[in-house]
């Protein structure tokens, strides 16, 4: 197993320290500057742009956060660099363009979102891009079919099963997945404690969870599993 253990040494910014897309809008270079600034992780979703790029958004669809209908694969990078998130300065931004703001200045942990039968070149294609990058980073996804691929690439980079449910049919598919060699897990925090979180903690393997939104939700967090991943609040000071 590589060496997850540096994910849950601080609290990690869901999607970047936004601000609930008031002002600084999720997964933008305004949310990541901010959670460096606050010494905090950083967790943030790849998808991949249709010139063969990852590219820093979460949806599928543009009109949440964009305002434009349409499909993000359906744009190059180079196109999504050029829209506007919540109408802010922020524009989408490539995986590339998120390396050369962290700097190594703050641990990533980046989820790919997956979309089963058309996935070819994506885990190769975010491996290339962090080739030479110096800093700690994971890689994570829902979809094991990324994660194997990226265990059969050899990712030098620590993978991890994001994940939830509460059934023991559930548990045993995540099980299939950690036997591919799986490095960590991320887990819904609504879904906490359960038989599997329990029995990979006792394996060693480091657990976090999703998405911790209330300093009491931190409490239950932190009852069960090694870390938080946070939106809404201050880990810290625990004050909302």
């Amino acid at each position: 197993m590589a060496d997850a253990s540096f994910i849950i040494r601080r609290p990690i910014a869901h999607r970047g320290l936004h601000d609930g897309n008031k002002a600084v809008w999720e997964n933008t270079l305004s949310a990541f500057e901010a959670a460096i600034a606050g010494g905090y992780a950083i967790e943030c979703d790849l998808q991949y742009a249709s010139d063969a790029e990852p590219v820093v958004f979460h949806d599928d669809d543009m009109e949440r956060l964009c305002n434009i209908k349409g499909d993000v694969r359906e744009k190059t990078s180079g196109e999504l660099g050029l829209i506007s998130i919540g109408g802010t300065g922020d524009k989408v931004p490539s995986l590339k363009a998120l390396l050369r703001l962290v700097k190594g200045r703050a641990p990533l942990v980046l989820e790919l979102k997956g979309r089963e039968g058309d996935d070819e070149g994506f885990a190769s294609a975010v491996l290339e891009t962090l080739e030479g990058y110096q800093g700690e980073v994971a890689l994570m996804s829902f979809d094991v079919w990324l994660l194997e691929e990226l265990k059969a690439l050899e990712s030098p980079y620590p993978v991890g099963l994001t994940a939830e449910g509460v059934k023991e049919s559930e548990f045993e598919i995540h099980r299939k997945a950690m036997a591919y060699g799986l490095d960590f897990i991320s887990y819904n925090v609504m879904h906490l404690p359960n038989a599997f979180v329990s029995e990979q903690k006792q394996r060693g393997v480091p657990v976090i969870s999703w998405t911790v939104r209330t300093p009491e939700l931190k409490a239950h967090s932190d009852a069960h599993v090694d870390q938080i991943t946070f939106e809404g609040f201050s880990p810290e000071t625990q004050a909302a």
